[in-house]
């Protein structure tokens, strides 16, 4: 049976090769136009982008190598899926989806009480602070984005917070799950690039913090300039007992994120065994809480089958459609076509940063790394810059492909929890202020790179 479905697949694939044209004898330039334009027709039909770029290599290796091509990309997929580093994206995944169905976070967030006190927009910075640890602990963006919609949404609103305030506090800090470590995004980009997703890490853990200070020091000067847009919460002292009740919902939230990053920095573990010590601690602190069930274990596990398989499938696909791409010639063509923009190369990082940020407003992130990253890092190298640093720009980049309309998902996630009358409408253009400081985020880090090696 296995070998008549295999015999049907490849009589299959030898008549669709002479269906098609030669494309080599279009070239590359036109090859590459029209790998292009069939790629935003074929995702304007709503197709999943998995499957879009497999369509795509497939056509065109057809199209250019003939059936014998089919090999030529397979070793490039089961390199990818064979990566030990990858084995840490499902344990970071099930970390979070641990959080969403556990009250870490809720206690967390109460604890932080202690943190804002009479200060204007305190609850806003206490939901930033909260946002960072959460981002220290799993490095997922949709689970926070919801957490924070759940938790600290209806608190600011029912405090006399500005609605929009409140809604781009809730949006931009859970996208900080992008930049701190352990980032998701750094992993993919690590795998692509084939670099140390440990130093990737420690680059990326001050302008993580650099961009959560831009949003503290943006929340304070909205909230002293206009008091009406934060009030100062009731006046009252935290009896010792409660205080020290709140300290408790810190402490083992605090203590996973020392094991998982601390491992990692001390080269104690690696990233795919810190991720496995996270996964450990977030279960034995649902345990130590007693909210742990089988049921709880199920749903997570469920959640993160169903969400590494969109990204396994997504980097199969874009795997595949660069690996062709490659093998035609097309990386050198592109790589020469950017260099050529300018002789200054600042001015073509510049001009990377600007295709990122309008893939971004389309593309899903793993999308966007798989079929950039492999074009984008030779040149970076080639340009005498450090692929790191560049690694960590892609990250920051990415935190505003999550804000940015018409799709950014963060957007997206909030709605789904937000109160009826808020409009998405309304979620975006909160979001415009935030979107604003993490491109400045990105410009500081292009005119200043030492940022990223101060902790390497």
């Amino acid at each position: 049976m296995i070998d008549l479905l295999t015999s049907g697949a490849e009589s299959l694939l030898v008549a669709l090769s002479y269906l098609l044209p030669d494309m080599k004898e279009w070239g590359i330039e036109i090859a590459t136009i029209v790998m292009f334009a069939m790629l935003m027709l074929l995702l304007l039909t709503g197709m999943p982008l998995a499957f879009v770029t497999l369509l795509v290599a497939l056509i065109f290796l057809l199209g250019w190598f003939g059936p014998a091509g089919i090999s030529l990309i397979g070793s490039r997929i089961f390199s990818f899926v064979n990566s030990f580093v990858f084995v840490s994206v499902p344990m970071f995944v099930l970390m979070a989806a641990i959080l969403d169905r556990s009250g870490i976070a809720r206690d967390l967030f109460d604890a932080m009480r202690m943190v804002g006190g009479r200060l204007r927009g305190g609850i806003a910075i206490q939901t930033l602070i909260v946002a960072v640890i959460l981002a220290a602990m799993s490095g997922i963006i949709g689970g926070e984005v919801v957490l924070l919609g759940v938790i600290a949404l209806p608190q600011m609103l029912r405090l006399g917070y500005d609605r929009r305030l409140a809604i781009g506090v809730c949006c931009a800090g859970g996208a900080l799950g992008t930049m701190v470590p352990p980032s998701i995004v750094l992993i993919i980009y690590g795998l692509s690039a084939n670099v140390s997703i440990g130093e990737l890490f420690t680059a990326s853990f001050l302008p993580g913090l650099m961009l959560a200070g831009f949003y503290v020091a943006y929340v304070l000067v909205r909230a002293y300039s206009d008091h009406s847009v934060a009030p100062i919460p009731e006046a009252g002292s935290i009896p010792r007992e409660e205080k020290l009740r709140l300290l408790k919902g810190v402490f083992l939230p605090v203590l996973v994120v020392i094991f998982v990053l601390g491992s990692i920095y001390g080269g104690i573990a690696s990233v795919t065994e810190a991720s496995a010590v996270g996964v450990l601690g977030v279960t034995l602190s649902t345990i130590i809480r007693g909210e742990f069930t089988w049921s709880l274990l199920s749903g997570a596990a469920k959640q993160t089958l169903a969400t590494v398989g969109m990204i396994v499938w997504i980097g199969i696909g874009a795997t595949a459609l660069v690996g062709v791409f490659n093998l035609m010639g097309g990386l050198r063509f592109v790589q020469s076509m950017i260099t050529g923009i300018s002789e200054n190369p600042t001015i073509i990082i510049i001009f990377m940063m600007l295709v990122l940020f309008v893939l971004g407003m389309f593309l899903d992130w793993v999308g966007i790394a798989l079929l950039t990253v492999p074009i984008f890092v030779p040149i970076v190298k080639e340009l005498g810059y450090d692929p790191i640093w560049f690694g960590v720009l892609f990250a920051m980049n990415m935190q505003v492909s999550f804000l940015s309309p018409p799709f950014g998902p963060a957007a997206f996630y909030l709605k789904s929890v937000a109160p009826p009358d808020i409009s998405l409408g309304e979620i975006f253009r909160a979001l415009l202020p935030f979107i604003g400081l993490q491109i400045l985020a990105v410009g500081v880090l292009v005119a200043f790179p030492g940022i990223t090696t101060i902790l390497r």
